[in-house]
C-alpha cells in the first residue's frame, strides 16, 4: 500500500504536467484557430482565391485535427482534476487514472495522424503549385490564359501550413506528456 507521501507526489506530478500540457496545447490551439480563421477570411477576400482550391482537402483535415485537439484539451483538464483528486480522500484508482491517460494517448495519436495527412495534402498542393510557376519575377502579371503558372505561392497559403504545424506540435506534446504520465503511474516503487 502506498503511503500518503507517494500520493501527494503523484498528485503534484499529475497536476503540474496536466497544467503544462493544457496550457501548451491551448496556446497552440489559439494560434492555429487564429491562422485558420485568418486564412478563411483572407482567402475569401483575395481576388485570386480560386487558385488555392487544391488546399481545401488539407485544410479540412487540419480542421478535423484541430477539433480533435479541442477534445485533447478537455482530456488535459481531466488530468489536472484527477491530480487534485489523488490528494483527497476520494482518490481514483490506478486503473481509472490509467484509462484516462490511455484515452489521451489515443486521442493525441488520432489527432497526429489527421494532422500528418493534412500536412501531406497541403504540402503536395503547394508543391504542385510551385512546380508550375513561371521562373522569374514573382510579381509578373498573370498570362493571357489566366493560368495558375504565373501566380506565386502567397503568405496566406503558407499560413495554412503553419496552422497544421501548430496542431501537429500540440498533439505530439500531448502524446509525449501522456505517455510519460502513464509510465509514471504504473512505475513500481
Amino acid at each position: 500500500m502506498a503511503d500518503r507521501l507517494d500520493f501527494q507526489l503523484l498528485s503534484l506530478g499529475l497536476r503540474r504536467v496536466g497544467w503544462i500540457r493544457f496550457w501548451i496545447q491551448l496556446t497552440l490551439a489559439i494560434v492555429s484557430a487564429g491562422v485558420l480563421i485568418f486564412y478563411n477570411i483572407g482567402g475569401s477576400l483575395a481576388r485570386n482565391s480560386q487558385k488555392a482550391m487544391g488546399l481545401g482537402p488539407g485544410l479540412s483535415i487540419t480542421t478535423l485535427a484541430f477539433f480533435v485537439l479541442l477534445y485533447s484539451l478537455w482530456q488535459g483538464w481531466l488530468i489536472v482534476k484527477v491530480g487534485r483528486a489523488l490528494d483527497s480522500a476520494a482518490r481514483p484508482t490506478r486503473g481509472e487514472t490509467g484509462r484516462l491517460l490511455k484515452r489521451g494517448v489515443i486521442v493525441d495519436l488520432l489527432g497526429s495522424i489527421f494532422a500528418l495527412i493534412g500536412y501531406q495534402a497541403l504540402a503536395g498542393s503547394l508543391m504542385v503549385q510551385a512546380s508550375v510557376q513561371v521562373p522569374g519575377f514573382f510579381g509578373a502579371p498573370m498570362g493571357s490564359s489566366g493560368s495558375l503558372a504565373s501566380l506565386p505561392i502567397t503568405s496566406i497559403e503558407m499560413l495554412s501550413v503553419l496552422s497544421n504545424t501548430q496542431v501537429l506540435s500540440a498533439h505530439l506534446i500531448g502524446l509525449v506528456l501522456s505517455l510519460w504520465l502513464l509510465q509514471r503511474i504504473y512505475r513500481t516503487s
